[in-house]
């Protein structure tokens, strides 16, 4: 019994060690090219990898789809203006694990507040959600409201030297790596097949003793704190925050479309995905506008929910 304990854990010991070599030469690789567009745009792909896990956590793995991806996103990114103003000196990475506590228990709330609804009702109510938020910090003050505010960057990154942007990314790679883990540990666990049985058929698994009541609320508690840790540096990457920036629809889009894209209730759809959406948007938003990121995504996704409705990974599975 006591291995039968001991192995799922060591067996994700690998895993996280390869995940942690991989972001290492990723951001070797980052300042041996020594060009502060390649971090900046490699953080925008990292951030929708984590973006991505994080809704495929409830709208993957679970089965809920979530529209309200900006308001977990916004809490994440307004609780770091917030402690910006109050304690200036504080680390990053404590503000990105508040954000991401907030977030969680937002999505907590959200989860028992909406345990009845199901399918599209679910939907709509965390789009609800993501109005409410929206207004709310359009008319606080402290956070500049509707005019936004600034939040300047250091200069000097911390600890690693080089430009902010170059820490900035660090925490996304690091960030990622936790968010992987996660992912991957959920679909080889009770956890993840608790999930499964919710998605499949939730009446049944009621029916047969699965604690479905429990395991929505750590989806969506799982699911929010992630996507508000993902939205937390986001003003010192951009130096000024608003609400259009905070809750612009390309986070919806692309957190939907990147697990779709890459493949749904696999930790390796969102990285698929969001490395070839993220990319392709980057490089046409620098040879021809940004404006034409939304179309791709939305373009793209019509194109595989037609001809591969289980996203790339589904795909290859499929033919192999």
């Amino acid at each position: 019994m006591a291995d039968k304990l001991v192995t799922p854990g060591m067996r994700g010991v690998p895993f996280i060690l390869c995940l942690i070599a991989a972001a290492a030469v990723i951001f070797a690789c980052g300042k041996w090219i020594n060009n502060s567009y390649a971090f900046f745009a490699a953080y925008v792909v990292v951030q929708y990898i984590v973006l991505g896990t994080a809704w495929n956590i409830l709208g993957g793995y679970t089965g809920y789809v979530n529209f309200g991806v900006t308001a977990f996103f916004a809490i994440g990114a307004y609780s770091t203006v917030v402690l910006h103003k109050l304690v200036p000196a504080l680390p990053l990475p404590i503000m990105v694990l508040v954000g991401g506590i907030l977030a969680g228990l937002v999505g907590l709330g959200t989860g028992y507040l909406t345990l009845r609804l199901r399918g599209v009702f679910f939907s709509i109510a965390t789009l609800a959600l993501a109005v409410v938020v929206q207004t709310l910090i359009t008319n606080w003050d402290f956070v500049g409201g509707a005019r936004g505010a600034y939040v300047l960057r250091p200069r000097v990154a911390p600890l690693i030297g080089g430009e902010y942007v170059q820490y900035l990314f660090l925490i996304m790679l690091g960030l990622c790596v936790v968010v992987l883990a996660t992912a991957r540990s959920i679909e080889r666990s009770a956890l993840g097949y608790g999930f499964a049985a919710i998605r499949d058929d939730e009446a049944a698994a009621e029916a047969s003793g699965v604690p479905t009541l429990r395991l929505k609320l750590i989806a969506t508690t799982l699911s929010g704190g992630f996507m508000g840790m993902a939205g937390a540096p986001l003003p010192y990457y951009v130096t000024y925050l608003d609400p259009t920036s905070g809750f612009s629809l390309n986070y919806a889009v692309n957190a939907i479309a990147m697990p779709l894209i890459g493949g749904m209730g696999s930790w390796v759809g969102p990285i698929v995905g969001a490395v070839l959406v993220g990319g392709l948007q980057e490089y046409l938003r620098v040879t021809i506008s940004s404006a034409v990121n939304v179309l791709v995504a939305g373009v793209l996704m019509v194109v595989f929910v037609i001809v591969a409705p289980q996203g790339i990974v589904g795909l290859f599975q499929r033919k192999r």
